[in-house]
């Protein structure tokens, strides 16, 4: 389940308390007197069979002699109460049930199961949504409802606050009460036995009085489905999260440098980015980040110019931004040239410009028109110390105008308590987004940044893989299939090697040699030195063990290597079984940098990818960054530049650039790996050299298991749905449709005639925005679905030519599926949208959606009879321009 029944939840008409008490500081008599006190205009029943009547309010003895079911159940008895109340409250209607109880996953019930799996089992065929256990409780100001045992009452506002801390949950209703914050909805969740992160998340999205979400999260269960969540509410509104527990703890296992390298953290951090979310540490940040974001309305860049009255502050401010990634801005001949004239000789016209501790009101605004007419001036950092020339209030007045309408991003600081006071209000109250210290200013800024560069990633349509890409799935599957026949989780060097040469990345050549004498006579074939390492097993990381030995510039010399490592081995690790050693040339790459490029499994969120600085040391120099697949190369170019190893890649002295288009690109190979391989645990390329020629991998390790097809946090490629098939003297191929259509969708909507551009967006449209094009060709294959029909078409530009487009978005509970359908206006009537139509009622009925519906216009009659002839019941008895058609798709049905 997702956001069913949720409405009762959070928006109750009628509510009832199970377990309600007059023992002063119980949980009962707690929920009774806020539920009485919220101001909640409906209903409040009460049970306990001890009570007649509690605080003027009827006690009921039992759930079934309650007058009316309550939309809402708040339930706070002993545990092995509670599975015979859900059923009892169940079968009376109530939809929404809070379980405010601890304890019940510890407390045995009948049939050998625990209260929590009885609880569920009588829930669900009820189709009753659990809040909880174990949790506070919800408070839904707008409509006075406080069904928690919190110690006070939450502000009514327009943020939702979702916590999985009950301690933190109270702390930060005292601390917002205290600043004056408000809420739609202030939930903590418990448990999350049955309703959980994501589904809050998906039901806030859509909620029209909820303007941003707040998170305070511990862990996340169900990866695929938050993150699904995640990205469609980050997508309609701001998302700010706090995780807890940043100390890695999950990597201790790992039997690769990449394992051990991904720490927890890491991964969090990445599906974050990845979500469109922003991340804060504090939480008060939680708070100062939602009014940063919807105060701060210009475009900010990452280099900001500083304005202040006091060198202190200004070099304060440098600190703080530079500390922090930030830069400063480089002000232009001319800019300086019209600060010189604003500015007396003592004053700096350099960044941070200071306009001096005597400034009058005038040079404030003279010196702030200038610096904001200035192309150069992205951000805008405002710091002001009181004074005794001139009042901060009189200041703000002035300026304010400037600031409330630049085209850049504004923040400022006042610096100081009483004497700023009023500049700080008037501030707010002109939207302008202000903070007490530089640093805090600073930390604003870079939320922004961080915010927007990850919604930035939503919405952007990268290129995918080249089409000449196309890996050899079968050998790869089958050298898996033999290890894991063969009962061996790590693939040997060789087989490793040979799945990346599979996917195109490429390796140095490598002989097995099954003992000394045939590591001469193999090193004999090669012309120069060679590297000799063991081959065994039980034996992960060979230079642990001085299992290698490089740089061997005869055969003879490799032999000795080999018959020492072959004693050390004996003697060290007797257990270990040698199965002989590889051979293989040095690659001489004078100047190579050496990287590290793998996956390891994140035991919440799957596969994840790593890149990083390699060697033998990746681990001591800890420069890795990680990301959720599957990856594009706009997305792997993001990775790279997460990292120090990247300055280093971009060239620096007389060492030329890296290839770092081969480096972005063996990453997406890799993510495709993932992709097709759902026995992939863990992999290794350590190192991967990589210089202006390309990129060679050295060393691979790769780890397998039996496959977990669901296993990755986001919905890859669905490349099944692809196929190819004749119509009307075409070669047609149809297939889901991917981030890099866009020029696709502008091309194919620009050839639709008015009228077809008006039936399908039911209004006049010329030219749709980037945004719109995104969110069409970007999309969460786990939720819904675009297919194109292509053909090959050499006068245009990308060699082939869209002809049509059907998509069905579908509501989190996979209940209902909105379609939308369009075919080029010249080749209509030919039954393409029939085959297109078709495909998504397949699809649709194949991912277990209830059903399909649209709305058609009334006068597209070609539609109206299409989805007609396709099944669809047309409902066009009111007289509304726009039918509606629906189409059952019960197994069977249709």
């Amino acid at each position: 389940m997702t956001i069913r029944n949720l409405e009762y939840l959070l928006r109750p008409q009628s509510v009832a308390l199970i377990g309600a008490s007059e023992k002063a500081h119980s949980v009962g008599a707690t929920v009774l007197a806020n539920l009485l006190g919220g101001g909640f205009g409906g209903p409040i029943m009460a049970v306990n069979p001890k009570y007649e009547s509690l605080a003027g309010v009827p006690v009921y003895p039992h759930v079934d002699r309650l007058p009316a079911p309550p939309d809402l159940a708040v339930i706070c008895t002993p545990p092995s109460t509670i599975p015979e109340l859900i059923e009892q409250l169940g079968d009376r209607g109530t939809t929404a049930a809070i379980v405010l109880t601890a304890g019940l996953a510890r407390t045995a019930y009948r049939h050998g199961q625990c209260v929590e799996t009885a609880m569920l089992a009588a829930a669900r065929p009820r189709l009753l949504r659990i809040l909880g256990p174990n949790c506070v409780g919800v408070l839904s100001p707008g409509i006075g409802l406080n069904a928690s045992f919190a110690h006070a009452n939450a502000l009514s506002g327009k943020l939702a606050f979702v916590s999985q801390s009950g301690a933190l949950t109270t702390a930060v209703l005292d601390w917002a009460n205290a600043k004056g914050i408000g809420f739609s909805h202030f939930i903590s969740v418990g448990d999350c036995a049955d309703v959980d992160i994501g589904d809050l998340l998906d039901y806030l999205a859509s909620d029209a009085e909820t303007s941003a979400i707040l998170l305070y999260i511990e862990s996340i269960r169900g990866a695929r489905k938050f993150m699904s969540a995640a990205r469609a509410a980050a997508r309609n509104k701001p998302v700010v999260m706090i995780k807890a527990g940043r100390v890695p703890d999950g990597a201790r296992a790992a039997t690769s440098h990449t394992g051990a390298l991904a720490g927890a953290d890491d991964v969090y951090d990445a599906a974050i980015r990845r979500a469109g979310m922003l991340r804060v540490a504090t939480t008060e940040d939680l708070f100062d980040a939602v009014e940063t974001l919807a105060r701060v309305t210009g475009q900010s860049r990452d280099d900001a110019v500083i304005v202040t009255n006091g060198g202190g502050a200004g070099v304060m401010t440098t600190d703080a931004l530079i500390i922090g990634g930030g830069r400063l801005a480089s002000l232009s001949t001319e800019t300086m040239r019209r600060l010189g004239e604003i500015l007396p000789a003592s004053a700096s016209a350099a960044n941070p410009v200071d306009i001096g501790g005597d400034a009058p009101i005038e040079r404030y605004v003279r010196v702030l028109k200038a610096l904001l007419d200035a192309p150069e001036t992205g951000t805008l950092l405002f710091v002001h110390a009181p004074t005794a020339i001139v009042p901060s209030a009189e200041i703000a007045a002035a300026i304010l105008p400037l600031l409330s309408e630049a085209r850049c991003s504004v923040f400022a600081c006042w610096l100081g308590s009483e004497a700023v006071s009023v500049a700080r209000r008037l501030s707010r109250e002109a939207g302008v987004p202000v903070y007490d210290t530089p640093e805090r200013a600073v930390q604003a800024f870079q939320h922004v940044l961080a915010y927007r560069r990850n919604q930035d990633a939503l919405m952007e349509t990268p290129p995918s893989l080249p089409q000449a890409f196309v890996p050899d799935q079968e050998s790869t599957r089958s050298i898996v299939s033999e290890a894991l026949a063969e009962r061996r989780s790590v693939l040997t060097e060789p087989e490793a090697k040979a799945v990346l040469a599979a996917y195109g990345i490429a390796t140095v050549r490598t002989r097995i040699a099954r003992d000394d004498e045939d590591v001469e006579r193999l090193a004999a074939q090669f012309d120069g030195p060679v590297a000799i390492k063991i081959l065994s097993s039980d034996i992960t990381h060979k230079s642990d063990v001085g299992g290698v030995a490089l740089d061997l510039a005869t055969p003879e010399q490799a032999r000795l290597a080999a018959q020492a490592m072959s004693r050390r081995i004996r003697e060290q690790y007797p257990q270990a079984q040698l199965n002989g050693f590889t051979v293989q040339p040095m690659a001489k790459r004078a100047g190579a940098l050496e990287l590290i490029v793998g996956v390891a499994t994140d035991r919440v969120f799957g596969p994840v990818l790593l890149f990083g600085h390699g060697g033998t040391a990746a681990e001591v120099i800890a420069d890795r960054a990680v990301a959720l697949p599957p990856l594009n190369l706009k997305l792997a170019a993001e990775l790279v530049s997460r990292t120090r190893v990247a300055k280093l890649l971009a060239g620096f002295r007389n060492q030329p650039p890296a290839d770092l288009d081969a480096i972005h690109l063996t990453l997406v190979k890799l993510s495709q790996l993932v992709c097709d391989l759902p026995e992939l645990v863990e992999l290794d390329i350590n190192p991967l050299l990589a210089d202006a020629q390309g990129v060679l991998a050295l060393d691979a390790r790769i780890v397998v298991a039996p496959a977990d097809a669901a296993r990755m946090a986001i919905r890859p490629y669905p490349q099944e749905l692809e196929e190819t098939l004749d119509w009307d003297g075409w070669r047609l191929r149809v297939r889901p449709v991917r981030p890099d259509d866009e020029a696709h969708y502008l091309d194919f909507f620009a050839a639709l005639t008015p009228e077809d551009m008006h039936f399908r967006f039911f209004a006049t449209v010329r030219q749709l925005p980037h945004s719109q094009l995104a969110r069409m060709t970007q999309i969460d294959y786990d939720r819904e679905m675009g297919l194109v029909a292509l053909v090959d078409d050499e006068s245009c530009e990308r060699r082939e030519r869209m002809l049509g487009m059907v998509q069905a978005i579908a509501d989190p509970d996979n209940v209902n599926a909105e379609f939308a359908i369009a075919v080029r206006s010249n080749i209509q009537g030919h039954g393409l949208g029939g085959i297109l139509l078709g495909r998504i009622i397949d699809y649709s009925r194949g991912k277990g959606t209830t059903r399909l519906v649209g709305e058609i216009l009334r006068e597209n009659i070609r539609m109206v009879a299409l989805a007609r002839d396709c099944g669809f019941r047309i409902d066009a008895t009111s007289e509304s321009e726009v039918v509606r058609a629906t189409l059952e798709l019960e197994p069977g049905s249709g």
